[in-house]
């Protein structure tokens, strides 16, 4: 077995990413313009973004094997999803006065059959209650290298939305044959993210090597199946996997992490990858301690 798969060992990992002429992650707060940390201008783009791009590579490359169901897919409804447990198991739900014994038992159910449950955890107490889980995978948000520039363009569309608004009044006002819109972009963003695996919280959840084979592959390759005008052109730049000889980790987190080096080589603006220089530092890693480069 490949190290990286070993669901017995811990895995701190640092994985890349770039957008150009796109939007990664609007804030529906902001409306919709590229998240950014307000005192640096980094860019940010957050776990459950990284996480819902995990789940769609899942989906569309596994979706007929049982045990990688999706539970938050998209349109979905969690109680039916805890519903289905309880169908399987035979049991019926009575909420907040359920037994333990048998949330216990839809909890290890809901672990076996979806990938997200195993991977990431849940919380399942709602309603028809299936417990709750503490996912061996964690991710930070992303942030970009550099700060970056969010534009907020206008764009033009040939047709109108309603009949309404085409009609022209007996004073020869309206008639509009165009609409305004807003899209928003950044011309260039490389963005960097940290991960977690727990040995401990894959025992309890069943993530198996086969598990961490399908995300390492969903990291590289989910920017291919989530094209999008809004998203420009978004890529997989780097993924280095820290992998630890015990169980507990060998070294701490960040002192791995700060030998992935990311800097810009010009002083001009950013507008491609090889305006940056990755240097990952190989050479006295703490003992126990074994990289391997998937991507970079």
């Amino acid at each position: 077995m490949k190290v990286y798969l070993d669901p017995l060992k811990r895995h701190d990992f640092v994985f890349a990413f770039d957008v150009k002429d796109g939007n990664p992650n609007g804030d529906p707060d902001a409306g919709n313009l590229p998240r950014v940390d307000p005192e640096t201008m980094q860019g940010l783009v957050t776990d459950g973004c990284l996480k819902r791009k995990v789940r769609d590579w899942v989906n569309l490359t596994r979706e007929t094997e049982d045990r990688m169901k999706i539970y938050v897919e998209h349109r979905g409804i969690l109680n039916k999803q805890h519903e289905r447990a309880y169908t399987a198991l035979g049991k019926k739900s009575t909420g907040t006065k359920q037994d333990r014994d048998t949330i216990n038992e839809a909890r290890e159910w809901m672990c076996a059959n979806f990938f997200d449950v195993r991977a990431f955890g849940a919380v399942m107490t709602t309603g028809v209650n299936c417990g709750q889980v503490q996912g061996p995978l964690q991710l930070t948000f992303a942030r970009s290298v550099d700060p970056i520039i969010p534009l907020d363009l206008s764009i033009t569309r040939v047709a109108v939305t309603r009949p309404e608004d085409a009609e022209v009044s007996e004073e020869g006002e309206g008639g509009k044959v165009t609409e305004m819109g807003r899209k928003a972009i950044v011309p260039y963003g490389l963005y960097v993210g940290y991960g977690f695996f727990s040995p401990f919280f894959a025992k309890d959840t069943g993530m198996n090597a086969e598990d961490l084979a399908v995300f390492w592959e969903a990291l590289q390759h989910m920017w291919e199946i989530d094209r999008s005008a809004s998203r420009g052109f978004m890529s997989c730049r780097g993924l280095y996997v820290f992998t630890h000889g015990k169980a507990v980790g060998n070294a701490p987190a960040h002192e791995l992490f700060e030998r992935v080096n990311i800097k810009r080589i010009p002083d001009t603006p950013p507008r491609q990858f090889n305006d940056y220089q990755v240097k990952v530092n190989e050479s006295n890693l703490p003992e126990g301690v074994t990289l391997t480069r998937l991507v970079g």
